[in-house]
């Protein structure tokens, strides 16, 4: 299977086909960005008539990888912290350990002060559709996007136990309200 080669230029094309023109270009400015390169950026998307919400999304995370994905998270306030937490994730994939659908990643601290949510759910884009998971390039291959979903140290051990569509199936069930920093685990 050969590396995927793709651009900043297409990826933000991906993203504003769905979320609109308005959006800002950020950086962390650590060494860690610096060595994903200079393609990588976070994507900060302001809330919008369909999305009352915050959107985070990485750019140019995996560019070069057999299986490139990028990332993206909700907030429902404007918060900075979250481009040093995809930058941190997007460096671990990159240098560490390659992640893909279903995975967890340990943020390490609470995801917003007093959260319980310290882990992320690599899951499906549910709330913006199979045509927004798959940039197609051709014969260049194929980006993934997924959805980055806080979650709680009890809800990543049911997943492990249980598996990602029983955990899933409970956050459907509760509704699970995915941009509640304060939220209680669901398990």
């Amino acid at each position: 299977m050969k590396n995927v080669r793709y651009n900043k230029d297409s990826v933000i094309k991906h993203y504003s086909s769905f979320w609109g023109k308005e959006y800002n270009v950020l950086t962390w400015d650590v060494e860690r960005a610096k060595e994903l390169g200079e393609d990588f950026c976070i994507l900060e998307f302001p809330p919008r008539d369909s999305k009352n919400m915050w959107t985070y999304a990485t750019c140019c995370m995996s560019n070069d990888d057999e299986n490139p994905i990028e990332l993206h998270i909700y907030s429902k306030d404007k918060d900075e912290s979250l481009i040093a937490l995809l930058t941190i994730i997007a460096h671990f994939h990159r240098f560490d350990e390659k992640l893909g659908l279903s995975h967890t990643v340990n943020f390490g601290v609470p995801w917003k002060p007093r959260s319980n949510c310290s882990y992320g759910l690599i899951s499906l884009p549910y709330l913006d559709g199979i045509e927004f998971e798959l940039l197609n390039l051709g014969k260049n291959g194929i980006v993934h996007f997924y959805w980055l979903v806080p979650i709680t140290k009890e809800e990543v051990t049911f997943k492990k136990e249980n598996g990602i569509d029983s955990l899933e199936d409970i956050f459907e069930k509760d509704e699970l309200n995915y941009i509640d920093p304060l939220r209680k685990s669901v398990i």
